[in-house]
């Protein structure tokens, strides 16, 4: 049957290949038998193999690459999915991650070696020093500006000890500024005590005195121990009340401030040459004076009086009433007339018994004079009792 197959052909008229893609098996090139086409004889050479993986590393999965679509437009390319990013793309990542880090390529010697060209020639001779320490941008002597309170850790050298030494010493200005300061606090201080002493402790002082002097005369008067008659100066001798402002407050011979006027008492004028006339005289004007404010400040409010109020002068054995009659708001302190028998701008046309009240204007000055007259209208034994001003 072999002889009557005929010899095949390709075909391009090219005689068949074997079944291995190899020679055609006429010809024996292979060693066949041309005439039966039996198999050849000869042995193939073995296939190379790969070396099989080792135990628990799974072999690589190899993923088919996606079709490439063959055109002629512009096409942006894939991103990058995690894992496969290329070599370069790694490396540069990584350089990049060892710089944040400050760590410096390549093995132990190599990073010695760069912390020494960073630390200089003073950081060779001390070991190897951290990066930020021998960095030149951090150098004291370069940037001063440095704050070592931010970097407590790092010991401060001798430029910056003295920068510190230089901060913490005041300034002239300012040691001369701290000593103004002190010295208007304190005399801020001195001048509040002063007006505290002035306004509200020289009141209490002669209140107090003024009540004990009050005392006194009532004692001595109802023991008998004192009569009408010259009294020294200082020495108290009536009771002035003036009922629509309640006060009370002794009259003393005289118009010293330091014996007198000082102790919360009302002052006479009976020293020349502002003599005037006691209140039990027949004809004459009594002048009194006192201070409107600080030491007790009996006449604070004498210019709210107006005419027809009452003014009592209460003596050992008499009670003396007048009536207000007129006011001088404004008058120098040089206006000595007020005082006279006959006052010439009070109102009085003729002689009588008077009484004339002085004091300072405005309130806290002694610029000027405030002044008010009354006339006596009623002389009361005090064998019958307190005149109806006195009574409530």
């Amino acid at each position: 049957m072999t002889a009557l197959r005929p010899e095949r052909e390709d075909l391009y008229g090219e005689p068949p290949y074997g079944p291995y893609g190899s020679a055609p098996y006429a010809g024996g090139a292979m060693g066949a038998d041309p005439g039966t086409g039996d198999p050849p004889t000869t042995p193939l050479p073995a296939l190379e193999l790969p070396d099989p993986e080792p135990p628990g590393r799974k072999p690589p999965v190899q993923k088919p690459s996606a079709l490439d679509d063959e055109t002629m437009a512009l096409r942006i390319p894939d991103p990058p999915r995690a894992g496969l990013e290329s070599p370069s793309v790694r490396a540069s990542g990584a350089s990049s991650a060892r710089a944040a880090a400050g760590t410096t390529p390549g093995g132990r010697a190599a990073r010695r070696k760069a912390a020494k060209r960073r630390g200089g020639r003073h950081g060779a001779g001390r070991g190897a020093a951290p990066a930020q320490e021998a960095d030149p941008q951090r150098d004291p002597e370069r940037d001063p500006q440095r704050d070592p309170e931010r970097d407590p850790e790092r010991p401060l050298s001798r430029v910056e000890a003295r920068r510190q030494a230089r901060l913490r010493k005041p300034s002239p200005a300012t040691v001369a500024s701290r000593v103004i300061g002190e010295v208007f606090i304190t005399t801020g201080v001195l001048m509040l005590l002063f007006v505290t002493y002035q306004l509200w402790w020289t009141n209490v002082r002669a209140h107090a005195q003024a009540g004990k002097e009050t005392r006194s005369l009532q004692h001595d008067w109802a023991s008998g121990k004192r009569a009408p008659g010259v009294f020294e100066p200082g020495q108290g001798f009536a009771i002035l009340h003036i009922p629509k402002l309640d006060v009370v407050a002794p009259i003393a011979e005289g118009v010293s401030n330091k014996k007198v006027l000082d102790k919360g008492m009302v002052g006479h004028y009976g020293e020349s040459p502002l003599k005037t006339a006691m209140p039990y005289a027949r004809t004459g004007n009594f002048g009194l004076a006192a201070h409107r404010n600080t030491h007790g400040e009996p006449f604070r409010y004498i210019n709210r009086l107006r005419p027809g109020d009452a003014v009592v002068v209460e003596t050992q054995d008499t009670y003396f009433v007048y009536k207000v009659t007129s006011t001088l708001p404004v008058t120098p302190p040089s206006n000595t007339s007020v005082l006279d028998p006959v006052p010439p701008q009070s109102g009085f046309t003729g002689p009588g018994r008077y009484i004339t009240l002085t004091t300072c204007t405005p309130e806290f000055t002694s610029k000027y004079r405030l002044i008010v007259w009354g006339k006596m209208v009623e002389e009361r034994p005090r064998s019958k009792g307190k005149p109806d001003e006195l009574i409530d």
